[in-house]
């Protein structure tokens, strides 16, 4: 009889369970929607809202595959992201999510203290708002009831872990958003001394592929399956997507397109750059380099711009691409810049705003939508830049998400980027991937290459317009030098805000 194995995937915007076999075959999923809660500086989530969402699909799935044992689970979930644990193991607050810009004065503070550099050294990851001590920091001095009764500050995946198997545990490459040190298997010890911040108070490190312990009876009742279950570490989703891409080969990028965009690349050379734009991730479990980042929205750029125009149509989607299609390239000389919710890699500007630029009385929203397709694009460019600045050429890059769906925006891509993109077959490739790697890990499979002709496929290739491409280059080059006369009026606009906004918070179902 087959293994099978069940992923819990939480995304920015729902929490989806995919049960698999270990011939990659998906046998069942679920899925539902999850509220965030966003104004000016704060992106929250309600914690208590996932689990009781996570035993939900669970359910779910596994009813609907008629199954009552499961081999292994594992959870996948965005990076970043902060829940406070109790003593009793309950949530104390919303979840802090990883655009959330509430700490930027804790970064700053944190770069200028002197145990920092060493750290910076050691690890080579330049402190953000959006990483995990800042916003430790923050509750410390602004909810200091909270930071005293938390006994373990945890992202999405540790705390979901912990909910099924008892566990405080984490993987190296979460960790790292602690600033873990993984080449010394340490937390900065000196640094965490001079923010106050207890070592015990963060889930202990263990390799990803690990079996952490058994499903917690509770849990297993809830969801309605045997108790021989075995809990799985893998990592978050930027990680899994990119292994659930099948990336193999020097230089194959991937781009996966959810809420967020992730464009990262494999590469196997000993010594890369620290160029502090991007991430260079060594992912010991494939014996590789994964280089690139995250940014704030990518497939949520479509989802705003369907709340915005679209709401009426029938098929909203269908329409979108159909209109940006009789636009042209360029979109008739509009630009626009993606940053709704500030960005994070390759620009790191928690002040940067949407703007679109270019505007004339005869443009509609054909050509607006155009402008946001090609933006998709923009930013896959822009990661392209950051990791060639590494000594990385790109050679072609792997599609997948819910934005590869729609065709128009990824023959933008290939034509943006002037190189073929594979669309593959799957687009959950965050599951797939956290699959791939807990079965490897368990010695299912020998290698994740071996996994991956298992798991992945390609659907089609598309090559680029190399015409189209070098008009593409010159739109790029006034899409930067926008970003760049903007920048001023962005922190500019930040503070007018301060002053005359009321800042009430803004409840999306559908980020």
């Amino acid at each position: 009889m087959k293994r099978n194995i069940l992923v819990l995937n939480m995304g920015m915007k729902s929490i989806r369970c995919i049960i698999f076999d270990e011939s990659g075959r998906k046998v069942s999923s679920a899925a539902q929607a999850i509220v965030t809660a966003i104004n000016e500086d704060c992106v929250e989530q309600d914690p208590d809202e996932w689990w009781d969402k996570a035993v939900l699909v669970m359910k779910k799935a596994c009813h609907d595959a008629g199954i009552r044992r499961i081999d292994y689970i594992t959870v996948t979930a965005s990076a970043s992201c902060l829940v406070c644990v109790g003593e009793n193991g309950g949530t104390i607050g919303k979840a802090v999510m990883v655009s959330d810009k509430r700490a930027a004065a804790e970064a700053v503070e944190i770069e200028a203290l002197p145990e920092y550099p060493p750290v910076l050294a050691d690890t080579g990851l330049a402190v953000s708002v959006s990483l995990m001590l800042p916003k430790i920091l923050w509750f410390r001095k602004n909810e200091p009831g909270i930071f005293e009764r938390t006994r373990y500050f945890m992202t999405p995946n540790d705390f979901l872990v912990f909910r099924l198997c008892g566990n405080a545990v984490t993987d190296e490459l979460n960790a790292s958003k602690y600033h873990y040190d993984p080449e010394r298997g340490v937390y900065p010890a000196k640094l965490l001394a001079a923010l106050g911040i207890l070592e015990d108070r963060l889930p202990k490190v263990i390799s990803t592929g690990t079996d952490v312990g058994g499903l917690l009876a509770a849990a297993a009742d809830a969801i309605g399956i045997d108790r021989s279950a075995r809990v799985v570490l893998t990592s978050y989703d930027a990680i899994c997507s990119f292994v659930g891409s099948g990336v193999c080969g020097e230089g194959e990028a991937s781009d996966v397109s959810g809420t967020v965009t992730v464009f990262r690349t494999l590469s196997r050379k000993e010594c890369i750059g620290g160029n502090s734009r991007i991430y260079n991730l060594r992912f010991p479990q494939g014996g590789f380099n994964i280089v690139g980042g995250s940014n704030n929205l990518g497939g949520g750029l479509i989802e705003w711009v369907k709340q915005c125009y679209y709401m009426k149509e029938e098929y909203p989607y269908e329409v979108m691409e159909k209109e940006a299609g009789e636009s042209e390239i360029g979109a008739r000389g509009v630009i626009f810049l993606p940053y709704l919710l500030g960005e994070r890699a390759p620009l790191w500007n928690n002040d940067a705003r949407g703007v679109f630029f270019g505007l004339e009385r005869m443009h509609s929203r054909k050509d607006m939508t155009r402008a946001v397709f090609e933006s998709t694009a923009f930013i896959d460019r822009s990661f392209e830049e950051a990791i060639s600045e590494e000594g990385i050429d790109v050679t072609a890059v792997r599609l997948s998400g819910g934005l590869a769906r729609v065709g128009l925006i990824s023959q933008i891509k290939a034509d943006v980027l002037g190189k073929d993109v594979l669309v593959l077959s799957e687009f959950e490739t965050t599951a797939t991937g956290a699959a791939m790697i807990a079965l490897h890990g368990q010695g299912i499979f020998d290698s994740l290459e071996s996994a991956a002709a298992r798991f992945t496929s390609v659907r089609m290739i598309i090559k680029p317009n190399m015409e189209n491409h070098k008009k593409y280059e010159l739109m790029y080059e006034l899409f930067k030098r926008t970003y760049e006369v903007n920048l001023p009026l962005f922190r500019e606009r930040v503070q007018l805000m301060g002053q005359i906004r009321d800042n009430r918070e803004t409840r999306i179902e559908n980020l």
